[in-house]
């Protein structure tokens, strides 16, 4: 039956690929292929198993225990991009993001990729770059109205927040998760990637700067808000709530959602009395921020992230992933070509995989399959290949569903336009990664 849950994937896959020719959300075939998947696992009794990282073996499990593992942690995603989608939106019910659009006074279309970049680079090691996505790309959808351009814009923001991400133990899920399993620490990671993450933004950034599509001035679209006199104090607030998040994280050692929720709770709290002080004396209807920004949040996306972690979760759950990541192993690891060692060859694919699949579940295994000591090479190349593969398609990585939710971005287009300039920034990055690790760190 194992096969036929992978045939299920495929074709769940495909049709996520091709939603526009076929005319349905993509949430659709998501939810279809995890429920499918799980029904198939439970009606015909498989074996689900966990990672024990002691033995590096799989252990069988009870079913209801696997499945609400996946399912926790599905939901402290789901929960945490619920919250930074709320605190944007009533940033943007006070008009807010004006004050960022306001800043920036250039007209060309090169000089404002290269600020969004660089922007998306530093705030997501900063914020993580599932929220430092959502807040660019609110930004990106009040300075231009070319559909075209905007859609160019995101597929780079997607590119860079991941790059960014990679090098900071808040930035991605996937060093967080490397950071509390005791893999990496936050300086040695700093100093492994810092440049080869900057190298895997700058080199597509580059080269995109080239195209025809941002030679020339953009047409800056005419706002039709008028200004809120409370529109700058709740960016501030609003920023640095989020900003707190990791901080919080630090601190008490509970998960990112949780302190997303403190942030929305505050910002909600602080944007009912911004807009009661807004309220004219003689008119008593009140219209919550918090109302309209959860009519606001993009509920589609949040389904479909529940049906592709949970489907990759079914995958993970029969011990496919695990296998797939020992069957490398075992081929690659005693391959030397050039300056690439056996184990460089299958952190390599690996990024490749993470695009695929997800890059949660491969990181996991790869902390099962692993035993090599904190802050080892090896961990930094694990956390460079899943934080910036997953750029390669635009459902490999947070940052590109919520994207793609946001924007409504084609998965064939991005395939055409963008997958490309990821992966040489992510064959740019790498390489500069190994020549780091053998000639200088």
């Amino acid at each position: 039956m194992e096969t036929a849950i992978i045939i299920i994937f495929i074709l769940g896959y495909l049709a996520i690929a091709f939603e526009h020719s076929l005319k349905i959300d993509k949430l659709v075939p998501a939810l279809v292929m995890m429920a499918l998947i799980w029904a198939i696992i439970s009606f015909f009794g498989l074996t689900v198993y966990d990672i024990d990282p002691a033995t590096k073996s799989l252990v069988p499990n009870k079913l209801e225990k696997v499945i609400n593992y996946f399912l926790g942690h599905t939901a402290e995603i789901l929960i945490f991009l619920i919250g930074a989608m709320t605190i944007v939106e009533i940033i943007d019910f006070f008009n807010g993001f004006s004050t960022i659009k306001n800043l920036i006074k250039t007209k060309s279309k090169i000089k404002i990729l290269w600020i969004i970049c660089f922007l998306a680079f530093f705030l997501s090691a900063i914020i993580d770059n599932l929220t430092a996505t959502i807040v660019l790309i609110t930004i990106l959808q009040k300075i231009l109205k070319d559909r075209n351009l905007k859609l160019w814009y995101a597929g780079m923001i997607i590119v860079a927040a991941n790059a960014g991400g990679a090098w900071s133990p808040i930035g991605d899920i996937t060093t967080t998760m490397l950071w509390i399993g005791k893999k990496v620490t936050p300086i040695a990671l700093l100093k492994y990637l810092i440049i080869p993450s900057l190298v895997c933004m700058l080199i597509p950034t580059y080269v995109v700067s080239r195209y025809k599509v941002f030679q020339g001035e953009i047409n800056p679209m005419v706002s039709k808000e008028s200004e809120n006199k409370f529109g700058s104090k709740i960016l501030i607030i609003g920023l640095l709530s989020i900003l707190f998040v990791p901080f919080f994280k630090v601190a008490t050692g509970l998960p990112p959602y949780v302190g997303m929720m403190l942030s929305l709770a505050f910002v909600a709290t602080i944007g009912e009395i911004y807009n009661y002080m807004l309220l004219e004396p003689a008119n008593s209807v009140h219209h919550s921020p918090v109302h309209h920004a959860l009519t606001k949040i993009e509920m589609p996306s949040i389904l479909f992230f529940l049906g592709i972690l949970m489907a990759v979760g079914g995958l993970e759950a029969l011990g496919i992933v695990f296998e797939v990541g020992q069957t490398m192993v075992l081929t690659f690891e005693n391959v030397d070509w050039f300056l690439f060692k056996g184990l460089d060859i299958v952190v390599f694919i690996l990024g490749f995989l993470s695009a695929a699949i997800d890059n949660v579940p491969l990181v996991a295994a790869s902390m099962g399959m692993f035993g090599e000591a904190v802050d080892d090479p090896l961990w930094h190349g694990i956390a460079y290949a899943a934080g910036t593969g997953g750029s390669m398609i635009i459902i490999g990585s947070a940052a590109g569903v919520v994207a793609m939710g946001m924007e409504k971005i084609d998965f064939i287009w991005y395939l055409k336009k963008i997958a490309f300039l990821a992966f040489i920034g992510y064959i740019a990055g790498f390489l500069t990664f190994i020549f780091l690790r053998d000639f200088v760190l």
